[in-house]
């Protein structure tokens, strides 16, 4: 974005620091953060908090950008598809010090932390965060809301669905599909396809029988691996 005036940022969280820090290292003038905390919570650091979500839809037409910085996965892609749908201006924000290749797509909302790296032809989804000094393959494709943790390396061309989370220091074999809702854990080594919903820890990355079984037997923990709104509704 050429205009790189005043930015709006929700989510007045340690993220929250990240982002606005890239956002202040990439030319952004002023920064102001919205959080459904507030009025408890009125600033971050020395950072205003200007109120919640309803007070960011109301106050749109006064920003030049607007982000979501919150860490978990579904509640970052619900947020966004709220301001996407209230046609907000969201932005993508990279460091200076990632390297993006110039033949890699980032969707709205994605953050790219110093240190990572996006190679030829990835593909991003809405909401993609890729923390410190990770790396992206060539011709990955990644669903809506993904996190790719500190440290963690994904080869070429893998595919990762909506809401997954990719631990820290993880490694991803190339061609492998990772499905929605999952759960790779901290230094995990993936070497197979990985089906919706499971958590997978180990090297080779296997499945946490609790964990899953938690996942299987209590419907709530489902939708929220894959990003679904509870039937009461998320605030």
């Amino acid at each position: 974005m050429s205009n790189r005036g005043h930015l709006a940022i929700f989510g007045a969280s340690g993220h929250g620091k990240v982002v606005a820090d890239i956002a202040m290292q990439t030319g952004w003038r002023e920064v102001t953060f919205f959080d459904d905390a507030w009025p408890d919570k009125s600033c971050l650091e020395h950072w205003p908090v200007r109120g919640g979500m309803a007070v960011l839809l109301n106050q749109l037409s006064q920003f030049d950008g607007v982000m979501v910085a919150i860490g978990h996965n579904a509640v970052r892609q619900a947020k966004l598809e709220t301001l996407a749908r209230a046609d907000a201006r969201l932005v993508t924000l990279v460091h200076p010090r990632a390297t993006v290749s110039p033949l890699a797509r980032l969707g709205a909302g994605t953050v790219v932390v110093a240190g990572a790296v996006i190679n030829a032809f990835a593909e991003l989804g809405m909401g993609t965060i890729v923390n410190t000094s990770a790396t992206v393959g060539h011709d990955c494709r990644f669903g809506p809301g993904v996190h790719v943790g500190p440290g963690a390396n994904v080869a070429g061309d893998v595919a990762v669905g909506r809401g997954s989370w990719i631990g820290v220091g993880a490694a991803v074999r190339q061609g492998v599909t990772i499905g929605e809702g999952v759960m790779v854990g901290a230094g995990a080594a993936v070497v197979a396809d990985i089906a919706d919903g499971l958590t997978v820890a180990g090297v080779p990355a296997r499945p946490l029988a609790q964990e899953n079984a938690t996942a299987r037997d209590d419907p709530a923990v489902g939708r929220r691996r894959l990003g679904l709104a509870s039937p009461q509704g998320r605030s």
